[in-house]
């Protein structure tokens, strides 16, 4: 049989809506008796219903988390941090993928909202008012997306990105082309005037694109025949795709172009060449969102962004 919140109330020697606030709202209860009925809580193995918390406090201590592509190896450490976020303060996390789908993402956001807290949005392809409208429905967190009013947590691309271009100036590249991403992404576009401000180096953009290996592989020949020595790609899988498409033409990866990726994912890590790439802090912009959610904290946060050089960016031929 088990334990029912008059078990916990009769071990503790209070009443039973004392038990009941413990759990519902913890800051009414002084804090020795918050403390003993935890205690005796976790000694008898009792767990509040959730359903009926809810009922009471209006609160259904559920989160929702939405992402581009669960398929993208950039997602899961934000997820996995985001989950252990949600648990440490006694909260569930739901997980829903949106395939870079602007449809779709509203549909998950309205359905989501009537079941959770609050929601964490990743990398969303909606335009800002559509965004802002949904924010009225709901209260949400966007990860890689800078919307005045709203609570934000980008990773510096910029900064990554500017990195990535004195990387192959340094180098000694002179004309480098940019594999840029989908048309509606917020990253996209900020690694996009980083890379056009900087000075000594022409760049040839490409793009909008697929932000997957496919988006990569198709590209290649173009970046082939632009006359490039370096590339910065959206993401690590489209960098991938873009050096398995460069090696079906014949073109060599450093040898014949650099390619640098963008978020410094297992993949990139295991691939040949090693990627070099720019490394994105996404465990701590899934643990951050969460917290902000959790605490209805409103803030503008910025995670420094740095590069990784490995073997697949070199000094362009006749170069030493």
């Amino acid at each position: 049989m088990s334990v029912t919140i008059r078990d916990v109330a009769q071990a503790s020697g209070v009443h039973v809506s004392t038990v009941s606030r413990t759990f519902s709202a913890p800051h009414l209860v002084n804090a020795e008796t918050r403390t003993r009925v935890l205690a005796v809580a976790e000694q008898l193995g009792y767990r509040p219903n959730r359903a009926a918390r809810s009922l009471t406090t209006g609160r259904t201590n559920n989160i929702g988390l939405i992402v581009a592509d669960l398929a993208n190896p950039f997602f899961p450490p934000l997820i996995k941090a985001a989950q252990a976020a949600a648990r440490r303060q006694d909260y569930h996390l739901f997980v829903a993928d949106t395939d870079e789908n602007p449809a779709e993402e509203e549909d998950l956001v309205l359905a989501f909202s009537k079941q959770v807290d609050g929601i964490v949005l990743c990398s969303p392809r909606l335009s800002n008012k559509a965004l802002e409208k949904l924010a009225k429905r709901v209260p949400f967190v966007l990860v890689n997306r800078r919307i005045r009013g709203l609570t934000t947590v980008v990773m510096d691309v910029a900064q990554g990105a500017r990195a990535a271009m004195e990387h192959l100036a340094g180098l000694g590249h002179r004309r480098v082309a940019l594999v840029s991403g989908p048309s509606g992404s917020w990253t996209s576009g900020e690694i996009r005037k980083a890379v056009l401000e900087t000075p000594d180096l022409e760049t040839v953009v490409i793009g909008p694109n697929s932000p997957t290996e496919e988006g990569g592989l198709a590209v290649a020949a173009q970046v082939a025949e632009a006359g490039v020595t370096g590339v910065l790609a959206y993401n690590d899988l489209v960098a991938i795709g873009l050096i398995e498409g460069l090696g079906a033409l014949g073109v060599g990866v450093p040898g014949d172009i650099s390619v640098i990726g963008f978020d410094d994912s297992i993949t990139g890590r295991l691939y040949r060449p090693k990627l070099t790439t720019v490394a994105m802090p996404a465990g701590d912009a899934g643990r951050m969102a969460v917290d902000l959610l959790v605490q209805s904290m409103s803030a503008a946060t910025v995670l420094e962004t740095h590069l990784v050089v490995r073997e697949s960016t070199a000094p362009p031929k006749g170069v030493p």
